[in-house]
């Protein structure tokens, strides 16, 4: 047992994938009550409701929650082990809270309510209308006016700053969650200078909320940019309040699907052309690999990932290959975004833009495949490369390093198009989509190998693995394209910018221009890889069938060989003098050998007798039609 103040090995989230057990819910605080476990007792729909149809499914329905990977296998070996788990009730619901949606063990996501009924968050909050959590929400209240009046979609946004994180994670989420979730600020505020840049570091909302209510009086800087790393609630509300951000910008940054089912209430319906055009921001949504070298890292990284606040799922790719990776080890794929925002100028104002990038927070565990990107900036020389200092780390971290060491030109730029802060920021999505492009085609051309290569199809069996691995390439490729379509239409070559002379983002068409067509051209290579395996599949399976054929020929030889030898052995063996037979041998052989021998005869060329047998009777005919019709 580990000591006090220890953690057991058990106790180690590479061994917790999630928690099955639903705590039940507090009406009355809106919270999880972690003191009382189980789920009679919990009022929301489809919790605690022995008789609701949906209870504890996926959103695909039962029959795909039984369709188990390797964690769900393990999570169901060691549920009840970690729903019993010492610690705190705190400790208990801080590591529920970190069980990832739409996942088994996180089950039915539509307890919240579905695009047609009601929010049942939004139900629960309103029963406690003197609440101070609620009173000191403005920005909050603001949405819900707007969610009744014309922006449906928003109503994703109000629910997820009251719980504190996805809103299909209430369920799993105490009081102690919900504080530690909405007080949550990692954030850095540059502001550009010609002379210098300054940068405040920001990690409590009491230090934001000081420095947004003395803007007014700091007009000194050309441009202010406040860099966020994993949003909260907190931060929504002061920035939302105090620089009237459209309340789109944040929903867009919140949502993490590429497809929808037609009850979610996430769903994210896109802009038309015209409205996109008149707002001062944009979205834009990239992939990224990350390296894992045995399956209690990947797990640790799906753990790691269900503690941040937005919701940002990372994927196994299912595509590990024998004597080119370490035997347990693999890629996760994880969708990101980055979001800009500029405050819109106001006429005869004078003073600095102010802006917002939003950015998601990085997985530690693991490692960036092959090392990571390149620093965007020329190598420096060499007399200068031993005092450069390191911006390597965390995306956040990057970002606010790069943007910091911004020279003059670059700050001067920025009056005549607020757009160059978020240069340096789309570079590194550029980098992560170009190395993304470069992991894919070295998947396609190891399955390629697969096929090419005897040793290994022999080893695999089959081909229905390899089959597999390039349907699922297939299914993502659409996917990216759309990704980079979406970045290379709506903001690198947007137009009329607010408060933008010209585009300074156009520099990099043509990069997302070749990233556009190299996932086109493996999109069509994985298509093609998929007819040469589905024709390399039938050609073993003919070889099969022929062999199979061989084998039913030589049954159909000995059956022939011995149904002869049995009707002669029958025919003189109706005799009741065994002694007899003696002197009947010679007369079973030269009976038996001859008649076998014509059976198999007739077998061996019944093809040959029948093709003579059609073409004696065709002469016939025709011998026949050609007399008759003299006759005639």
């Amino acid at each position: 047992m580990a000591q006090p103040g220890t953690q057991s090995k058990k106790d180690d989230p590479s061994n917790m994938i999630g928690s099955h057990g639903d705590p039940s819910f507090d009406s009355n605080a809106g919270h999880i009550n972690s003191k009382t476990e189980g789920l009679n007792s919990d009022p929301r729909p489809g919790i605690g409701d022995k008789n609701h149809e949906e209870t504890d499914r996926t959103p695909y329905g039962r029959r795909h929650s039984l369709q188990y990977n390797d964690e769900e296998r393990h999570f169901e070996r060691n549920k009840s082990r970690w729903y019993t788990r010492g610690g705190s009730p705190s400790e208990r619901g801080t590591f529920r809270s970190m069980i990832l949606p739409h996942t088994y063990e996180a089950g039915d996501p539509y307890y919240i309510g579905d695009a047609y009924e009601e929010s049942q968050v939004r139900r629960a909050f309103a029963r406690r209308p003197n609440s101070n959590e609620t009173v000191s929400l403005p920005y909050c209240n603001y949405i819900d006016i707007l969610t009744d009046n014309g922006w449906p979609q928003l109503r994703y946004l109000a629910d997820w700053m009251r719980v504190t994180t996805a809103p299909p994670k209430w369920k799993f989420v105490t009081k102690e969650d919900t504080r530690e979730r909405a007080s949550r600020v990692n954030m850095t505020l540059l502001e550009f200078r010609s002379d210098s840049n300054t940068r405040h570091d920001v990690t409590k909302i009491e230090h934001l909320t000081s420095l947004l209510s003395n803007l007014a009086s700091d007009q000194d800087s050309s441009a202010r940019m406040f860099i966020v790393e994993d949003l909260s609630r907190d931060v929504i509300e002061a920035l939302g309040s105090h620089l009237d951000v459209d309340p789109m910008f944040f929903r867009g940054f919140i949502s993490d699907y590429s497809w929808y089912n037609t009850r979610d209430p996430w769903t994210e319906l896109p802009e038309m052309d015209i409205v996109a055009r008149a707002q001062s921001f944009f979205h834009v949504r990239f992939a990224h690999a990350r390296y894992f070298r045995d399956r209690k890292s990947f797990a640790r990284a799906r753990h790691e990932a269900g503690g941040f606040n937005v919701l940002r799922r990372i994927d196994h790719d299912g595509n590990w290959v024998s004597g080119g990776d370490i035997q347990g080890s693999g890629v996760g794929l994880v969708r990101s975004r980055m979001s800009f925002w500029m405050q819109p100028q106001k006429p005869g104002y004078t003073g600095p833009s102010n802006t917002i990038l939003l950015l998601d927070p990085s997985i530690n565990e693991g490692f960036p495949l092959w090392g990571g990107y390149n620093d965007p900036r020329p190598c420096p020389p060499m007399a200068d490369a031993a005092r450069q200092s390191s911006g390597r780390g965390s995306t956040f971290e990057n970002i606010v390093h790069w943007l910091e060491q911004s020279t003059i030109e670059e700050i001067e730029s920025i009056a005549h198009d607020p757009r160059a802060l978020f240069q340096k920021p789309l570079c590194i999505v550029s980098s992560e989509w170009l190395t993304l492009v470069r992991y894919a085609n070295t998947r396609l051309s190891q399955l390629e190998w697969e096929i090419e290569d005897p040793y290994l199809r022999h080893r695999h069996k089959d081909l229905s693995s390899t089959l597999d691995k390039i349907h699922s390439w297939r299914r993502r490729f659409p996917i990216y394209k759309s990704l980079v379509s979406e970045a290379l239409n709506k903001v690198i070559r947007r137009q009329g910018f607010p408060g933008a002379i010209h585009n300074s983002l156009i520099v990099l068409e043509k990069d997302f221009e070749i990233i556009l067509s190299e996932l086109g051209d493996l999109h069509e290579r994985a298509e093609r890889i998929i007819s040469v395996v589905t024709a390399v599949m039938s050609i073993d399976e003919s070889k099969k069938a022929l062999q199979q054929d061989r084998g039913i020929a030589r049954l159909t030889y000995l059956a022939v060989t011995f149904v002869p030898l049995s009707f002669v052995s029958s025919f003189f063996s109706m005799t009741e003098d065994i002694t007899k037979l003696r002197q009947t041998f010679w007369v079973y052989f030269s009976v038996a050998v001859p008649v076998t021998l014509m059976a198999l005869i007739v077998v061996r060329f019944s093809d040959v007798v029948i093709e003579i047998g059609r073409w004696m009777i065709r002469r016939k005919r025709m011998a026949f039609e050609t007399h008759g019709g003299s006759r005639r």
